[in-house]
């Protein structure tokens, strides 16, 4: 390989890693390798990015293989070039333990973008991702896609909310609802994905419940035993009691410490404690009308070295949205953009409030400044409030100095408080009745259930 290929493909060093790193042996997600678009993270369109450990885990089936090979007439230098890269990168990211790093979304997309434009040239890099966004979206296995007529699709419009048996997760607002024939029976929060290594987004089909699952670790330099599988049920094993694929190369399974849940805990699946995910489980099969009782799950538990599998039913459709502006029963909802998206923004608000029915122009002057001043407050930069100028032009009195000082510090507190900041939440009179449903008997992993999450003062911040 040139020295000139070797350079291109080096700037994909912040986002391939963890290709092979996933909660089993799939590659999970870095950074996302088409441009951001506010409107599409935010549900107003069906662009959704392709992560780069969703191509490399593309790359590994030989029926995607053959489709670029034929339509887009790859090599296997450079599909393989391409792969080979992510190893090294994985064994350098880890030793940095990037995992925990966050901050560079946004420079790393952009390096993933130049660097495949710069092996395979910008056209077919284009072609490339749509042909991945396509499997994708009809799911990374072809062998396990039910008949077209039956295949579920991403619901349209910011806020969708289900009239069918589906599984949303709300990325930002680190959530996740079942839903069954259009009632919302359970919520949890959940982990995600680090920055570095986001939970992808779009249309997955859950299919399968797993009890007792090995893990197989990758063939890596950073491994200590690669290849060699983690036993059912071993201490060793990340997966927990259960998993649900959800499509490669994500999973919904346990084995998060509740220090974990609401926050970033995993390199691309959605995160739950071991007893969050056996309650999954039973809420899941009972939703896809599967035979699965009390007494049958936990004698599958009991056996925690032997691995069970149950075939759903019904598949049920998984949206993996990004959503950081959320009507829900009547307030506004701005999460933080944790994944470095810019969709807070004014153009999406406008999105969200017209597909409930209303406009910012119907707000009150107070409503829409608060709206917005939360908008800056979770956005990627949050921009400072300007300190008032002096009363006097020239040399400030004393006073006027000792006010200044206090409004600067207080600003600097202001921030600092920010920074912690996940959620503020507003309330509009004009949304009244309407919007998302509140969390149902939501499970947060401490072992108590909230039947409403939304009972904070309106325009109280969360953390």
């Amino acid at each position: 390989m040139s020295m000139k290929l070797n350079s291109k493909l080096a700037l994909l060093v912040p986002i391939i890693a963890l290709l092979f790193t996933a909660c089993e042996r799939q590659a999970q997600s870095p950074q996302a390798v088409d441009t951001p678009n506010p409107s599409a993270t935010a549900g107003v369109t069906e662009t959704v990015p392709i992560t780069l450990p969703v191509l490399d885990a593309l790359l590994a089936q030989e029926t995607f293989k053959a489709e670029l090979k034929s339509k887009l007439q790859l090599t296997d230098e450079q599909i393989d070039s391409l792969r080979k890269i992510s190893s090294d990168e994985v064994n350098r990211l880890r030793r940095a333990n990037a995992e925990n790093l966050s901050g560079s979304a946004e420079i790393a997309r952009q390096n993933a973008i130049e660097a495949i434009r710069g092996v395979i040239g910008a056209e077919k890099s284009e072609q490339l991702l749509a042909l991945a966004r396509d499997r994708w979206n009809k799911g990374s296995d072809p062998e396990a896609t039910a008949a077209k007529d039956a295949e579920p699709i991403m619901l349209k419009g910011p806020n969708a909310v289900p009239k069918d048996t589906r599984i949303i997760v709300n990325i930002p607002a680190f959530r996740m609802d079942l839903f069954a024939d259009g009632k919302l029976i359970k919520s949890y929060k959940v982990g995600i994905g680090y920055p570095e290594f986001p939970l992808p987004q779009g249309l997955r089909k859950a299919q399968q419940i797993i009890f007792n699952p090995t893990w197989t670790p990758p063939d890596e330099p950073w491994v200590k035993n690669p290849g060699v599988t983690v036993e059912a049920g071993s201490k060793q094993n990340p997966l927990g009691p259960i998993k649900v694929p959800i499509g490669a190369p994500s999973l919904i399974h346990g084995g998060k410490p509740l220090a974990k849940i609401g926050t970033f805990a995993s390199h691309g699946c959605v995160g739950l404690t071991n007893e969050q995910v056996k309650d999954f489980a039973k809420h899941l099969a009972e939703a896809s009308q599967t035979e699965l009782s009390d007494a049958t799950i936990a004698a599958y538990l009991k056996k925690r070295n032997r691995t069970q599998v149950v075939k759903m039913r019904n598949l049920v459709p998984v949206e993996l949205r990004y959503e950081t502006i959320v009507v829900e029963d009547g307030k506004v909802h701005i999460y933080r953009d944790v994944y470095d998206q810019n969709t807070n923004t004014e153009e999406n608000l406008r999105a969200v409030l017209e597909a409930n029915g209303i406009s910012l122009e119907d707000l009150s002057a107070e409503e829409k400044a608060r709206l917005l001043d939360a908008l800056n407050a979770m956005s990627r930069h949050p921009k400072k409030r300007p300190t008032p100028k002096p009363t006097v032009e020239g040399n400030q009195n004393s006073a006027d100095k000792i006010a200044r000082a206090k409004e600067r510090k207080a600003e600097a507190e202001r921030q600092r408080k920010l920074r912690n900041q996940k959620e503020i939440v507003i309330e509009i009179e004009l949304l009244t009745g309407k919007g998302y449903p509140g969390p149902v008997n939501l499970d947060s992993g401490t072992g108590t259930q909230v039947a409403d999450a939304n009972s904070s003062p309106p325009g109280t911040p969360r953390p």
